[in-house]
């Protein structure tokens, strides 16, 4: 089993689920992301993680 070496690797890469009920009345495949499994339960992990990095490399912080 692997492991990551600092919290910020844990962000996104969450799993996508098939939603059954919602496919089955839609005839179509419906998926939902589990961005609750992201370190603070919340989709805004992969903002605030693009906001701090995008800061960083134009050098707005250090």
């Amino acid at each position: 089993m692997g492991y990551a070496k600092n919290i910020t690797e844990l962000i996104g890469n969450t799993p996508l689920v098939q939603l059954q009920q919602a496919s089955n009345e839609s005839g179509a495949t419906v998926l939902g992301k589990c961005e609750f499994l992201n370190p603070t339960h919340s989709v805004k992990d992969r903002i605030g993680t693009n906001m701090i990095n995008t800061a960083l490399k134009e050098g707005l912080i250090n």
